[in-house]
């Protein structure tokens, strides 16, 4: 028995400076990246990303957490526009650094009080006739933390789908309200 429990400890032991190592040679940065092209001009696909009120006829962040509140800046569009938010799944921050009819907005991004900061932007990329490419990212760095490599390598998985989900939702409104 003394045996067993001595392997035990040792098996145990081997397993958590594996999983020390591992985490500490993964990568600490991750992108996620999803694209949908909507049959609309730029600046039709802009009149929603461009205004931080229209973000809750299109995001999908709502529907997975219900209990979010979002609170705007004194500006919804534009440079400077921004917008906070609070619920179950956590507090977060967005404002906005760049912001182009023609090419789309960039946005910086915190998440539980600034612990998590990152990079975003939904560019515009027009395509022949009358489509318009859109395409959503989000990039950050985690630092060289072993809980964050293993993170970085789920971020994808994590985020992927409601990007999806929001680019599908946003190409639905923009296409059903051409003008």
């Amino acid at each position: 028995m003394n045996r067993a429990i001595k392997t035990l400890f040792t098996v145990i032991f081997a397993l958590a400076v594996l999983i020390l190592v591992v985490g500490i040679l993964l990568p600490s940065s991750y992108t996620v990246e999803r694209s949908v092209v909507i049959e609309a001009s730029p600046d039709e696909v802009h009149k929603y990303v461009g205004d931080l009120k229209k973000w809750e006829e299109w995001t999908p962040w709502k529907e997975d957490d219900p209990t979010i509140v979002v609170t705007y800046g004194e500006e919804t569009k534009g440079v400077g526009a921004s917008q906070y938010w609070v619920g179950d799944s956590g507090t977060g921050s967005l404002t906005f650094t760049k912001d182009s009819p023609e090419e789309g907005v960039e946005y910086d991004l915190t998440f539980d009080g600034g612990a998590y900061e990152c990079k975003s932007a939904m560019k515009y990329n027009p395509l022949s006739g009358n489509e318009t490419k859109v395409t959503w990212t989000m990039a950050g760095d985690m630092g060289q933390s072993i809980v964050g490599g293993y993170l970085v390598l789920m971020m994808d998985s994590m985020v992927g789908g409601m990007f999806d989900k929001g680019l599908s939702n946003l190409k639905n409104k923009v296409e059903q309200n051409k003008q």
